[in-house]
């Protein structure tokens, strides 16, 4: 996907994380930390299904980055940890407050990095919707919070509640 600047508002409280120079990453991403390095969704490793791929990503969310890298770049890049960003997602409809995390591809092999979708329990999550959407939408307004960050979603697992 092309890089696309999907902070809408809110305090953004950015770190600057490093990437390995064989990561590709676009504006927009969501991210993961991989022990000292920023990845793309996509890039986890497949944990067998959807709700455990969204759980091991909610685990390690550092955020939304704010800058790209391309192959071959070694300088580290802005990532955002809170704030709102409109993201893309499956047609459906959200109530303020409702969970969403990574959402995964149609094969059901990975993670898609610039799309979230709803989940059942704030374990999986990587934010809450900030925007109610009574009919059904393809975009929608959450509010992210890094799990490496800020200790993640209140009432996941990874929040310690």
């Amino acid at each position: 996907m092309a890089d696309k600047m999907r902070w809408r508002y809110g305090d953004t409280n950015p770190v600057v994380a490093a990437v390995d120079s064989a990561t590709v990453i676009e504006i927009g991403d969501l991210l993961w930390q991989d022990t000292n390095d920023a990845k793309p969704a996509s890039s986890q490793t497949d944990q067998g299904g959807e709700v455990a791929n969204q759980e091991e990503f909610a685990l390690n969310f550092l955020g939304v980055a704010m800058q790209r890298s391309r192959n071959g770049d070694t300088a580290p890049i802005r990532v955002a940890t809170t704030g709102v960003f409109e993201m893309d997602c499956p047609s459906d409809t959200f109530e303020l407050g409702d969970v969403v995390g990574v959402d995964e591809n149609a094969g059901g092999d990975a993670l898609l990095d610039q799309q979230v979708a709803s989940v059942t329990l704030s374990k999986y999550a990587v934010g809450r919707v900030a925007k109610r959407e009574p009919s059904a939408t393809t975009g929608v307004l959450i509010d992210v919070r890094s799990t490496v960050m800020t200790g993640g979603v209140e009432g996941s697992s990874a929040s310690g509640a």
